[in-house]
């Protein structure tokens, strides 16, 4: 008996990747113009179905009940698009941290933080910021009142 050179997928990963690739393909074929159009073309269709059922409950519930499963299936599409999309991001993020000299690597797991954690840096950074734009504001006025100075001697004198 040989035994594969890799052994199969867990049942629980072939799941995750196929809802992978099935959110992936319904979320780009959710978000196509095509698919906004077809929206408006089945509203249309039940618009217009309305005065031959007589605008009954039926009409009406026939609408009710497919938009809300529809809005229903968008929300979990939606959420695994969004993970994904802060999954990458966030490792991007983490890279160019990681491979900046002098860079605090404590930051590449700043979503593990606390609320209070994350406020604590927020003000450390709003100090930072304070820090670098002070003195550079301060010289910009001054070089600026220096040359309204110039061009008030230049024009006073002319």
């Amino acid at each position: 008996m040989t035994t594969p050179a890799h052994p199969a997928p867990a049942p629980s990963f072939r799941l995750r990747e196929l809802f992978r690739r099935i959110a992936t393909w319904a979320a780009g074929a959710m978000g196509s113009p095509w698919s906004f159009i077809a929206s408006i073309g089945l509203i249309v269709v039940w618009a217009a179905a309305g005065p031959m059922c007589h605008f009954s409950d039926t009409w009406q519930l026939v609408i009710n009940t497919t938009t809300t499963i529809i809005t229903f299936l968008m929300v979990f599409l939606i959420q695994n698009s969004q993970n994904r999309d802060g999954k990458a991001i966030q490792l991007k993020l983490d890279e160019l941290i990681r491979s900046v000299k002098g860079a605090r690597n404590r930051l590449v797991e700043l979503e593990d933080c606390t609320d209070e954690e994350l406020a604590q840096l927020k003000e450390e950074f709003a100090k930072i910021r304070e820090r670098a734009t002070g003195p550079r504001q301060k010289a910009a006025a001054e070089e600026v009142a220096h040359l309204e100075a110039e061009q008030h001697h230049r024009t006073a004198g002319a």
